[in-house]
């Protein structure tokens, strides 16, 4: 009986020996994973509290505001320097008077120098020598002189007797991108709406466009202008002449075409092509104009003359004026123009550019294809 109760008592012991040492090692166990997971992950707050460098990547609303600000800063700066342009008087003191579109065929300009040169459309201005009437932000009303004026071109410089003008200034229009933002400043219409601003962009650069007209005894005729910058900025009757800025405030063209079937679809000149006009006229009071005496196209306007004509490089002439330089030193019709004094011609506005920066007596050498050979034509340009 003693042998009995004695083993009884052995299997108790074996039995609490084996359960403390489950329980035992089932603390190391928990312990041990309590550890590596205290020691080894960061904790929510670790993470919340850690620091790192942002960036707010969109604007505030005093951001957002002080831009609004610099650009109507921008705009009201250059709207002193927009004028209004007609070419009949009116019968007030200003020629911005109800239906002065109709009435007196008013157009837009912009001041360019603080001695008086005004930029705007022969359009608008009329040819050298003509007069028109010019009214400024302030209502001052002047008589102004059409000391330029190029109807390929259709622009003109006026000249008013006056000083100390606020004058815009001139961008590079060859930096005109698509999308870019750009504001078109004018006249539309008449009184109620002088100096109207529209928004929009650049829609397209070296357009060229067909203009369908009448002559003075109402004759067809067709004329191109090109390498003009497209923009769905508003323009309007009267806005002719005024200018295209971008969002610096400099001019990069002169409005002066819109499509009329179509909304949104309108026509600036660039302005570089008339910066060294501008330059020889403020700083000397003239401009002798060098004469070459040809009207050439680009290859976009090819296919408007001549389906199965096809340039590569240069500019096509299509005419030579009888008498001129180009006539008397070997230019011919059809020839291809591809150089300039080494300069490669790809428009006419390239050609006219380099032509402008010339006075009558100087030479230029043309590298010319003619019936599939190059030859090199040096021409002594003559006065306009």
């Amino acid at each position: 009986m003693e042998e009995y109760i004695r083993k009884k008592q052995n299997k108790s012991r074996i039995k609490k020996y084996i359960l403390g040492t489950f329980i035992s090692i089932l603390i190391v166990i928990l312990l041990a994973l309590t550890y590596v997971l205290y020691y080894g992950i960061e904790t929510p707050t670790q993470i919340i509290n850690k620091q790192y460098d942002a960036t707010r990547i969109s604007q505030t609303v005093d951001e957002v505001k002080t831009e609004n600000e610099t650009i109507t800063q921008m705009l009201e700066s250059v709207n002193e320097s927009i004028v209004g342009i007609s070419k009949l008087k009116g019968t007030g003191r200003s020629i911005f008077v109800k239906d002065s579109t109709s009435k007196l065929g008013l157009g837009t300009g912009m001041i360019v120098s603080e001695n008086g040169y005004i930029l705007t459309n022969e359009h608008v201005a009329g040819e050298k020598y003509s007069k028109c009437y010019v009214t400024l932000s302030t209502g001052k009303n002047y008589q102004g002189n059409v000391v330029w004026s190029s109807s390929d071109l259709d622009l003109a410089i006026v000249k008013i007797n006056t000083k100390d003008l606020k004058y815009v200034t001139l961008g590079d229009s060859s930096k005109a991108s698509l999308g870019q933002m750009v504001y078109a400043i004018g006249n539309p219409i008449g009184f109620e709406f002088q100096r109207t601003v529209t928004s929009g962009i650049v829609s397209a650069t070296n357009r060229t466009i067909v203009l369908n007209e009448q002559d003075e005894i109402g004759n067809d005729k067709s004329s191109y202008m090109e390498d003009l910058i497209q923009t769905d900025a508003t323009i309007n009757p009267g806005n002719s002449g005024g200018p295209l800025v971008n969002e610096s405030g400099e001019v990069i063209g002169i409005n002066s075409v819109k499509i009329t079937s179509a909304e949104g679809i309108g026509f600036a000149i660039p302005i570089n092509i008339v910066k060294t006009i501008i330059q020889s006229f403020v700083t000397s009071g003239e401009f002798e104009e060098a004469y070459l005496g040809v009207f050439a196209y680009d290859k976009n306007i090819i296919p408007y003359l001549d389906n199965n004509l096809e340039i590569d490089d240069g500019i096509y002439v299509a005419q030579v004026n009888s008498k001129s330089s180009a006539e008397m030193y070997g230019i011919k019709e059809k020839d291809i123009l591809l150089e300039v004094d080494g300069i490669a011609l790809e428009k006419m506005c390239n050609l006219r550019s380099y032509i402008y920066t010339k006075k009558p007596g100087d030479e230029v050498t043309f590298r010319v294809l003619r019936n599939k050979r190059e030859s090199n034509i040096t021409v002594k340009l003559s006065k306009k």
